[in-house]
């Protein structure tokens, strides 16, 4: 059962990265239930989804634990939930300085004001486990298998649950690892759509690669389940519980725009390896963050992304709902509607 609506009006929550694609539906969503709701944001976010006057505006600076003390002080936050973070940046060094510090110093500042936390949910991500269980048949990543990330990324979100995990007796957390996150309002999906309407399709590799997603509002799900139900320091992981081959996602949203004509390449890893190789140094060169990178790379050339999420629905009683045709339906959708596509 989810909080009682008497309980919930009186339940103030803190969601950083508000402006982000998963952070603007955990807004939306906390706002539904009643909480009191603070979106955390920068100078510089945009507000573009956060349009609702029911939502209070709060500015950190997740770079600087001195600030965020200040910044809080007088907030005795009840939720936090913490899915402020970058997935691809120009130097290697962003990472860890964002998703890293930024994360040690919020609960690090959360300790020092002796905030009455109840919960902390981190949304960290799959990909802290990199590339294994490789050899066919593919098993399911579980949460015992030691993490060896490949990415910058992975590394950075690996390092932030290891320090969450050195205050586990002073801070109570749950993280959720999710896989691939799609849905509306997110751009780097959007671009492969977009690719496809201009009639081509692109796939690294010739070995079998099995893809788990999940939708956007079933993580948001998974969230809220976890600010009440699982017990402090437990890891989850999120997909919709069916594993896809790499080509299902383009197929399904070629079929959803329409089949337009289309040639599709699948090219050795050799080739992608050039590509993010001087992406990344023109990147740097124009100060612009590509999609086309090292991480990229790694992500792109991993053959295994499934993941057991029986324990999140033991435990969290997590149930996904939107299965990965109805999902890009939905999406594409909203790509259309609102002039993306």
């Amino acid at each position: 059962m989810y909080l009682c609506s008497r309980i919930r009006k009186q339940m103030k929550i803190l969601i950083t990265g508000a402006s982000g694609f998963i952070g603007s539906f955990i807004v939306e969503e906390a706002l539904k239930r009643g909480f009191d709701t603070w979106a955390a944001v920068r100078k510089s976010s945009s507000r573009e989804y956060l349009q609702d006057k029911r939502i209070n505006f709060i500015e950190l600076n997740l770079s600087s634990k001195e600030q965020l003390v200040e910044q809080l002080r007088g907030h005795d936050f009840d939720y936090v939930v913490h899915a402020a973070g970058v997935t691809k940046c120009l130097n290697k060094q962003d990472f860890r300085r964002i998703n890293t510090d930024g994360t040690k110093n919020l609960a690090d500042a959360i300790l020092e004001l002796q905030m009455p936390l109840k919960r902390f949910v981190f949304v960290s991500s799959l990909s802290i486990f990199g590339a294994i269980r490789e050899q066919q048949p593919y098993e399911e990543i579980r949460e015992s298998d030691t993490p060896q990330p490949n990415t910058e990324y992975g590394r950075s979100k690996l390092a932030a649950e290891q320090y969450l995990e050195s205050i586990a007796l002073r801070l109570p957390y749950i993280i959720l690892r999710p896989t691939g996150v799609y849905g509306p309002r997110e751009k780097d999906y959007y671009m492969m759509a977009k690719t496809i309407k201009q009639h081509s399709d692109f796939a690294v590799g010739f070995k079998r690669q099995d893809i788990t997603f999940v939708y956007v509002t079933d993580v948001v799900q998974a969230v809220f389940l976890a600010l009440e139900k699982g017990e402090n320091g437990r890891k989850f992981f999120l997909s919709d519980g069916e594993v896809y081959q790499s080509s299902t996602f383009s197929d399904l949203i070629h079929e959803e725009l329409g089949r337009p004509w289309w040639i599709r390449v699948t090219a050795p890893e050799w080739i992608l390896r050039i590509i993010t190789f001087f992406g990344e140094h023109i990147g740097r060169m124009t100060g612009k963050v590509t999609a086309l990178n090292n991480d990229k790379y790694n992500i792109l050339r991993q053959r295994n992304w499934r993941c057991d999420i029986q324990p999140a629905i033991d435990e969290l009683g997590y149930k996904p709902t939107v299965k990965l045709a109805e999902g890009v339906k939905r999406t594409i959708k909203w790509y259309k509607d609102n002039g993306w596509l």
